[in-house]
């Protein structure tokens, strides 16, 4: 079982940045895939960005050149830079990753962009 325990997030100005990170109860040396989704209101749960144990990434077109993901396999940490953020970024962000055969979500953290 793991347990993924998100921090960061919050209320800040359109242009503005912020991060969030995301912490496992595991060693994510050798999970392949962990990612960021996020859910706005009245919307379905959308992926955000991924990244391999190798290091590719990938995001969805909305974010990209704004948002960056990373891991830190030493802290079993992942982590989402985003910066240039957007009122439509507004929405409550899941970490997630696949482990022995079963979705582990992290608790999902509020980001609101509005002025």
């Amino acid at each position: 079982q793991v347990q993924l325990v998100q921090s960061g997030g919050g209320l800040v100005q359109p242009g503005g940045s912020l991060r969030l990170s995301c912490a496992a109860s595991v060693s994510i040396f050798t999970i392949n895939a962990m990612g960021w989704f996020r859910q706005a209101p009245g919307k379905e749960r959308e992926l955000v960005a991924t990244i391999t144990s190798g290091g590719s990434t990938n995001y969805a077109n909305s974010v990209k050149g704004r948002f960056t993901i990373s891991r830190d396999n030493a802290k079993n940490t992942v982590a989402l830079q985003m910066n240039s953020l957007k009122p439509e970024d507004t929405a409550v962000y899941y970490c997630k990753t696949y482990y022995h055969g079963y979705d582990y979500w992290g608790q999902g953290t509020q980001v609101t962009v509005s002025s």
